[in-house]
């Protein structure tokens, strides 16, 4: 019934939902959110694309493959949030980003109580019959192994362990990578100190990773000279994954900042994405080149 259509489910399911909630500068309400009130397949879809539009994914490699953070650990939550939810509980599913954390809350049926440590866990069965199925699709692994591969790569993502609680309310907390106050929250007057974890490496989205190689090579370019050199079509893609995240940073900035605008607006490294593009080792760029082509 989960996998019909939305009139069915929620002719018969009629609290099912999951709440994407993005409350960074609006605290009292939120600055982002997507309503899912959908079947399992495509909940796992928005849950992920919202997660890509508001979290980064710092580059990391584990020997000489290239993991992504980001996805390795919100596939399990995900995965998690839609297999072991309680549904006859009409407590709404939460996963809300915050300040330097990810929070998820489920309605649970608990076999027992408190935070739950990975190492000596036993794993519960609490929908099977959704369980086989997100493991006969590829969207989740064994039981228990999403447990171990949270915390395996939280701790690299947000610098701590993931916490999982277990309740009535079964609820995960995962540490995650801030930045810079934007401008926009600078202008609601809500101005942070924030620190990201330390790493071996500088913490830089491929994307950013490639645009600060493109503009070194090139000089300022406009959005359309970046466009065509890395060969992209969408220009919100490359305003919302290439130059928000670097402007935000303070990698880049306008050569006419007081016309944001402009279209003779471009963009050119600052000293601090020289500097943060020459850290970065040879073997990471070259990464960060072949990335490019793919995105």
């Amino acid at each position: 019934m989960l996998l019909g259509k939305d009139d069915a489910i929620l002719s018969v399911v009629p609290h099912h939902r999951t709440d994407l909630i993005l409350r960074k500068v609006n605290l009292d309400r939120y600055d982002d959110r997507d309503l899912v009130c959908t079947n399992l397949i495509e909940s796992y879809e928005r849950i992920m694309a919202f997660v890509v539009k508001h979290l980064p994914d710092p580059f990391y490699l584990e020997g000489d493959t290239r993991i992504s953070l980001r996805k390795a650990i919100f596939r399990e939550i995900a995965s998690n949030t839609l297999i072991h939810r309680e549904y006859l509980n009409p407590f709404p599913a939460k996963l809300i980003i915050e300040r330097g954390q990810v929070l998820t809350e489920n309605s649970n049926k608990p076999h027992g109580y408190g935070p739950i440590n990975p190492a000596n866990f036993s794993p519960y069965p609490k929908n099977p019959v959704i369980a086989r199925f997100f493991r006969e699709i590829g969207r989740a692994d064994e039981l228990g192994s999403g447990m171990r591969k949270l915390k395996k790569y939280g701790k690299a993502y947000g610098g701590s362990d993931p916490e999982m609680i277990e309740g009535d309310i079964f609820r995960i907390i995962v540490k995650c990578p801030d930045f810079e106050t934007t401008p926009a929250e600078k202008v609601a007057g809500r101005e942070h100190t924030l620190t990201v974890a330390p790493t071996v490496t500088p913490t830089v989205a491929p994307t950013v990773g490639t645009l600060l190689a493109l503009l070194q090579k090139n000089g300022e370019c406009s959005s359309m000279d970046i466009r065509q050199a890395l060969g992209l079509k969408d220009r919100s893609h490359i305003h919302n994954s290439y130059l928000q995240p670097a402007l935000v940073a303070g990698y880049i900035e306008m050569t006419l900042s007081e016309k944001p605008n402009s279209r003779l607006q471009k963009y050119r490294l600052t000293e601090k994405g020289f500097n943060i593009l020459q850290s970065l080792e040879l073997k990471y760029m070259k990464a960060l080149n072949v990335e490019a082509k793919v995105l």
